[in-house]
């Protein structure tokens, strides 16, 4: 199929359009019409994106089923996957349905709202197909409109200022990624990502206003994007902006935010900072390192004294990126392959989470952890599902949660022990704030009143978990299908940023002892 990857990712913009200009009125017909016109376009969507991998063949490294036409005053629309791009792709076109079908009981300005998700759909799926720097950053910054949106006119009684700390934050780390790329397409003479791939930037060191930059120009590329991409993800101490988000976003917009949009920090370090700036990576490793245990510890620390069921899924959800960029940055094998699934199995079970804390908030309008208690009694079902998720959060063998997991810490491992000993207490604070959640929610008995009439999960409650269900239990039995479409390229990637080191001037291997 030609332009399958244009297909897939403009057949949500396209829906939107057709409910911005033909949809009329705001009576219950029209909300109902246009949740299910955005629950068929983004199933269809999902339908379409599998051929994409029925297309794709992992043994191959370099970007497959291209796109590419001129664009705009010269510049290239360039689309293209490949093995570290697909999955989230995929993991982007599988959640949104069950978004869409999480937001059926929104009833303020329910067209403009979906017409928010669908063109954010859009906009994610961009940033992992892109092939030209340009066209990667117009679709990594817009879907902040959305987002922003999203929590400013649907989200709590706080969410003006959730909204304008999340924009701000993740728009100014960004502006320092613009002039990299401008300083990018000086120096190449290109904006196709895969010619700056090949491009060797410069790593000879040199001194301004007297602080002297190993690494050189590769280092203060490596910063600037750094920025960008460790405020979405977020790491600490730029992690502030998403418990505030979370918190204020309605149910849909945190799965979204957890699922997806977190992910493009981690997919921007695998697609750039290790492949084009491999000298700066390596002269920085020791601080990402570090800033990613100290956010594992820190966060989940943090977990455990939060009173709001959103804002301890959130500080778990810094904590986890953790580990995604601890993976990232081993620099090996087993690392990377650990972050990516990592941060695939953390779309599953962190969206899934706060599905579970929408259910109940639903019902009773608190997210507060001391309103509940004992509902086992009452929602069993919503028991059992709840139990499943905090386990694969957790990590527990079995779940994808532990695949993950596990592979990031025997990569770092190979790199620093002492990182992969103060990272794997992560492992056992995460069971802490985890159980004690699950413990003062759940189980017990029954005391309040106003529990006693509560409902178990409804059917269409049941059928947004199931392939969450699915595809958490699955992946952690049998962990092979994504491993082996990962696999190939990922060993490419290690394989050209371990020889880019090796053939470093010496003067740049103050960091090869990490």
């Amino acid at each position: 199929m030609d332009n399958l990857l244009s297909i897939v990712t403009f057949l949500p913009a396209l829906a939107a359009v057709i409910l911005m200009v033909f949809l009329r009125g705001d009576d219950d017909a029209a909300n109902r019409n246009a949740k299910w016109l955005s629950l068929i376009a983004t199933g269809a969507t999902f339908v379409t994106s599998l051929f994409i991998l029925f297309q794709f063949d992992p043994q191959n490294t370099g970007f497959q089923m291209v796109e590419q036409t001129e664009w705009l005053l010269g510049l290239q629309y360039k689309m293209g996957v490949d093995g570290i791009s697909v999955l989230f792709v995929l993991l982007t076109t599988f959640m949104m349905p069950l978004v869409i079908a999480a937001s059926w009981d929104v009833t303020h300005r329910v067209k403009e709202y979906m017409i928010a998700f669908l063109l954010l759909e859009t906009l994610m799926l961009g940033v992992f197909m892109a092939l030209d720097i340009v066209l990667f950053y117009l679709f990594f910054e817009a879907g902040l409109i959305p987002m922003f949106l999203i929590i400013g006119i649907w989200g709590g009684k706080n969410r003006i200022y959730a909204s304008f700390k999340f924009f701000l934050y993740t728009f100014l780390g960004s502006v320092l990624m613009l002039v990299a790329m401008v300083g990018m397409f000086s120096d190449a003479g290109t904006t196709d990502i895969e010619q700056l791939l090949v491009h060797q930037f410069g790593s000879e060191s040199f001194s301004v206003l007297g602080v002297h930059i190993v690494g050189g120009m590769q280092t203060l590329l490596f910063l600037a994007f750094f920025a960008s991409f460790a405020v979405k993800m977020p790491m600490w101490p730029v992690h502030t902006w998403l418990p505030d988000a979370h918190v204020q976003a309605p149910t849909a917009g945190s799965v979204v935010l957890a699922a997806i949009l977190l992910k493009m920090g981690g997919y921007g370090f695998l697609r750039f900072s290790l492949p084009m700036f491999p000298i700066g990576s390596d002269v920085l490793t020791p601080l990402v390192l570090w800033m990613s245990v100290i956010a594992i510890v820190y966060t989940s620390l943090v977990a455990l004294v939060q009173e709001d069921m959103k804002k301890l899924i959130a500080y778990s959800s810094v904590a986890h990126m953790g580990y995604v960029t601890m993976g990232i940055f081993a620099g090996n094998q087993q690392g990377i392959d650990g972050a990516i699934f990592q941060m695939i199995s953390h779309g599953f079970i962190s969206g899934a989470l706060f599905l579970c804390v929408g259910v109940i908030y639903d019902r009773m309008h608190t997210r507060d952890i001391d309103a509940y208690g004992g509902l086992v009694n009452r929602m069993p079902a919503y028991a059992l599902i709840f139990m499943l998720f905090t386990m694969a959060n957790v990590g527990l063998p079995g779940t994808s949660g532990f695949i993950g997991e596990f592979l990031t810490l025997v990569g770092i491992f190979q790199v620093n022990t002492w990182i992969a000993l103060v990272a794997t207490s992560g492992v056992i604070l995460s069971a802490a704030y985890a159980l004690w959640l699950y413990r003062r929610v759940v189980l017990g008995d029954l005391i309040k009143e106003s529990l006693k009439t509560i409902t178990d999960m409804t059917r269409r409650e049941r059928a947004i978990f199931a392939p969450l269900v699915v595809a958490t239990i699955l992946f952690g039995v049998y962990p092979a299908p994504i491993l082996d479409t990962i696999g190939p390229s990922v060993e490419a990637l290690v394989s050209n940023y371990q020889t880019a080191l090796a053939e470093a001037p010496s003067a740049t291997q103050v960091a090869a002892n990490h």
